[in-house]
C-alpha cells in the first residue's frame, strides 16, 4: 500500500492506494487499482469540496487528466474538525504509474480556493518502480 499526505489552508488530504488484482487481467495489460482519500478540515471555516483534478501518470510517461464536479458524485461540505472519506479507482495499461492533483473548495465566505493532494504511487505488487 502506498500513501501520500499534504495539508493546504488547513485541509488535510490523505491518500492511500492499493492494487485490486480482482478487476485486474495483467495478460490483458489491464491493471485496476484502489485509492482511499481521506479530507479532514483543520481549520476554523466550514468548507465545501467543488471539483476535483486528477493528473495520473502511467508507467511509460503517458499522462491523463480527469476534472469534473465533486468526488463519487458528492460535494461534501465539512466543518471544522470534520473529516469526508470516500474509495474510488483508476485503472492503467501498466503494472504501476502515479496520480496527483487538486480539489477546489469554497469557503463559507463564497472564496474559492484549491487544496494539494500529493502525489502517491500506484503499483502492482510484484513490480520494482526504477
Amino acid at each position: 500500500m502506498f500513501s501520500s499526505e499534504a495539508t493546504t489552508r488547513n485541509i488535510r488530504v490523505h491518500v492511500e492506494s492499493q492494487y485490486d488484482p480482482s478487476r485486474s487481467s495483467p495478460q490483458n495489460s489491464q491493471w485496476f487499482f484502489l485509492y482511499t482519500v481521506t479530507i479532514t478540515n483543520e481549520g476554523r471555516d466550514t468548507v465545501q469540496l467543488k471539483t476535483r483534478h486528477w493528473i495520473i501518470t502511467d508507467g511509460m510517461g503517458k499522462v491523463e487528466e480527469v476534472e469534473g464536479p465533486g468526488v463519487i458524485g458528492k460535494q461534501p461540505v465539512l466543518a471544522p474538525g470534520q473529516s469526508f472519506e470516500y474509495t474510488s479507482g483508476c485503472p492503467l495499461t501498466t503494472p504501476f504509474g502515479a496520480m496527483h492533483g487538486t480539489y477546489q473548495m469554497v469557503n463559507q465566505n463564497d472564496e474559492e480556493f484549491d487544496i494539494e493532494i500529493a502525489p502517491f504511487t500506484l503499483s502492482e505488487p510484484y513490480t520494482t518502480v526504477n
